[in-house]
């Protein structure tokens, strides 16, 4: 192995030898590493020697052997000292760095370049090569390392009470689609940007190994009764609804009390607002009124009416007696637990029947005084303003039996009445008052919204620093509309404010947005499809709006249905008139009037709006658009039948089917139906009918005709052609 190691390793030195080898100055000294040699003479041909001669020729090729022999010698001495110099020097990588390009040529093999053994090393392997030989090493030995395997970080996962699943995801450090595959295997088809509740959020985490960790809800409780209790408790003035059926004059009683006339503003002589007013009596004693809407619409109002009051006014009149939304009342009153005074109106009329009405509500556990019951019953008029001493002391009676107080001092407390969007200053919210006192300044929180107050505005126009309870009044400074019905607070600071807003804000998510497991039999189950109205409802309060939401929501069809796509209070703006166009939905605006710009896009884009004051004519309008979208009803008026005797072929008309009236008549111009062995082959129109080669519009029974069908010329002997007329009729709801 060493013979072949060393034969690979023999080098040749370059022909071009200039000077004579002295062989005696050869010796086999080691230090020695370079040789002096003598160039090669050049070579003369024989022609030009012309003296020489053969002795002379043959010392020429002894001299050659000799040098054969000399450069063979020293081949083999460079040989030896090369390998004997690369055994004994341990191998060092080479610090020499070549300038520039390197040519082949400067890799090529000398005699000075073999002695010089740490220049030959200056040619490294590639990175390419590197590689080849690493896969190589890899492939004859197959035995793959063990992975590591990294420790999974538990982490502290807080959970609010809905969460989304991108937030989730975030919140543990996982991938959202480890988190949908996982909801999937538990049959719960969801996106990265549904909204999980708390207990699903909490399941997910503990399934993932981390922590879960609810989040501590803001105290919403701010004013407690038991705080309000130690606070300096004075008599405050009762809350009186009055209600009763549509028509029956709650408001011109009210008008009566309060010597005003609000009946007279009222659209239709309907009331379509909740309102609230301050009475002041003979003795000095306030009562503070709420009017309630009595139209069937507004049930949302009335139910929230007698949520916020002490005591109820029952209005029936004396003519007409106990009605729906009377009923209606007296259930919302009880259901609240609150005292009802029935006041019976209209008893100047002549018609009047008292006895009457006593006897209907007795079946309502309303029995009067007089009938040996607990109910309190006054006969009073609006309009000729009788007996409205009477109904005030009755209200005042009833108060001190309740025994109503409430704090006048610590932060206010109330409930939202009604709330509008107005033009010169935004969203406004009448409050009542039920606890505390409200100062301007204060921060506030109010539904999903908060706010300061600006200023204060009571039930006659004037502007209050301060409120007291059981008084309704106008606030400005809420940075959104709040809906009617919301709990209105005063809190410590704005921060207080602004946190539990936002809480409250993100817990009432919609259930549309909550994700749910479906059952298998709702998932798979056939839906219709049913024709859908969109429509847009601007109005100008809360209730308003939210009245006729609940109303359009009743209307009930097999085949159509009301889609509300937006209901909200204000003027019509621009966005409103761009979202109809896009939905092709009815804009319906309910006491209120677009602005400038909105008007001008909808000339433009040629949407109709619609301006309604009266409830039930905006209902009666929607109804109507509803009935259009119905398919209407064919009613089919058979007129005659013709049976076929013969069949003829005429160049122009091509085939005529030459038939027979057997009943009624066949009319030109009519629908018809070709019957064919009780089976009706051609349903189309007649085209002509001929008699005796003339054209003729009609033909009576028993009389014979030449009749031809449009697109139809595949007449057969003792076919039926039966002509019929078909009337479309227009389907309501």
């Amino acid at each position: 192995m060493d013979e072949k190691k060393d034969k690979k390793k023999t080098l040749t030195i370059s022909k071009k030898l200039n000077k004579k080898i002295d062989i005696s100055s050869l010796d086999n000294k080691e230090g020695k590493k370079s040789f002096s040699i003598e160039k090669k003479k050049p070579f003369r041909n024989l022609k030009d020697s012309g003296n020489k001669n053969k002795t002379g020729d043959f010392y020429n090729r002894a001299d050659k052997g000799k040098k054969k022999f000399t450069r063979k010698f020293i081949e083999q001495q460079a040989t030896k000292a090369f390998i004997k110099k690369k055994d004994e020097k341990t191998p060092v990588k080479s610090k020499l760095k070549l300038k520039g390009p390197v040519s082949k040529k400067d890799l090529k093999l000398t005699v000075s370049r073999a002695l010089n053994v740490e220049e030959i090393e200056i040619k490294q392997r590639s990175l390419a090569s590197v590689k080849r030989a690493r896969l190589k090493e890899k492939r004859n030995n197959p035995i793959q390392e063990e992975k590591k395997e990294f420790k999974k970080i538990i982490r502290d996962v807080k959970i609010p009470e809905q969460i989304s699943i991108q937030e989730l995801s975030n919140r543990m450090a996982e991938r959202s689609s480890d988190i949908i595959k996982f909801l999937f295997n538990m049959k719960v088809v969801a996106t990265i940007n549904h909204v999980i509740d708390k207990d699903t959020a909490e399941y997910i985490v503990k399934e993932f190994g981390h922590t879960p960790v609810i989040e501590e809800k803001p105290n919403l409780e701010v004013n407690k009764k038991q705080d309000i209790l130690k606070g300096d408790l004075k008599k405050r003035p009762p809350v009186v609804t009055i209600m009763g059926h549509v028509d029956h004059g709650k408001t011109s009683l009210l008008d009566a009390l309060r010597d005003s006339n609000v009946v007279s503003g009222e659209h239709g002589g309907i009331t379509q607002h909740i309102g609230a007013y301050q009475v002041k009596t003979e003795k000095s004693e306030v009562i503070t009124f709420i009017d309630t809407p009595g139209h069937a619409a507004f049930t949302e109002m009335r139910a929230r009416g007698s949520k916020i009051t002490d005591i109820v006014v029952l209005v029936v009149a004396a003519d007409d007696g106990v009605k729906p939304q009377t009923i209606e009342a007296i259930q919302h009153s009880k259901a609240a637990k609150v005292p009802i005074i029935v006041a019976i109106n209209k008893c100047d009329l002549p018609n009047k029947n008292i006895s009457k009405i006593k006897n209907e509500l007795m079946q309502y556990e309303l029995i009067a005084e007089d009938l040996s019951g607990d109910t309190l019953f006054v006969e009073v008029s609006a309009t000729k303003k009788q007996n409205l001493d009477k109904l005030k002391e009755s209200i005042l009676l009833q108060s001190e039996i309740l025994d109503l107080k409430a704090s006048t001092t610590g932060l206010a407390s109330g409930v939202v009445v009604e709330s509008k969007i107005d033009k010169g200053k935004g969203p406004v919210s009448t409050i009542l008052i039920s606890n505390g006192l409200l100062k301007r300044s204060d921060y506030f929180v109010c539904g999903n919204t908060w706010g300061k107050i600006r200023a204060m505005i009571d039930h006659e126009g004037k502007t209050v620093n301060e409120a007291l309870p059981s008084m309704p009044v106008e606030i400005l400074g809420m940075n959104d509309s709040a809906f009617a019905g919301a709990e209105f607070f005063v809190t410590e600071s704005e921060d207080k404010a602004k946190e539990i807003a936002e809480f409250k804000k993100n817990d009432s998510l919609t259930n549309n947005n909550l994700l749910k497991t479906k059952d298998k039999k709702t998932l798979f189950e056939k839906t219709e499809n049913k024709e859908q109205l969109n429509i847009i409802i601007k109005s100008d309060v809360q209730g308003s709006s939210e009245a006729l939401k609940m109303s359009i929501n009743k209307i009930q069809h097999d085949e159509v249905e009301a889609n509300i796509i937006l209901s909200d209070i204000g003027m019509i703006n621009e966005t409103d008139v761009s979202l109809a166009k896009a939905s092709n939905a009815l804009l319906i605006g309910f006491n209120v009037k677009p602005n400038r710009e909105a008007k001008k896009l909808a000339e433009k884009e040629k949407i109709n709006i619609k301006y309604y004051n009266i409830i039930y004519e905006a209902l009666e309008f929607i109804e109507k658009n509803l009935s259009g979208l119905l398919e209407p009803d064919i009613k089919e008026t058979v007129l005659g039948s013709a049976e076929i005797k013969k069949i003829f072929k005429v160049s122009n008309a091509g085939k005529i089917a030459g038939s027979k009236v057997v009943n009624g008549e066949i009319k030109n111009k009519s629908k018809a139906r070709l019957i064919r062995d009780g089976v009706v082959v051609y349903t189309g129109e007649i085209t002509s009918i001929f008699r005796e080669k003339n054209a003729v519009k009609e033909v009576k029974n028993g009389l014979e005709c030449g009749i031809s069908l449009k697109d139809f010329i595949d007449f057969k002997e003792k076919d039926i052609i039966e002509s019929y007329e078909a009337e479309k009729i227009e389907r309501t709801i």
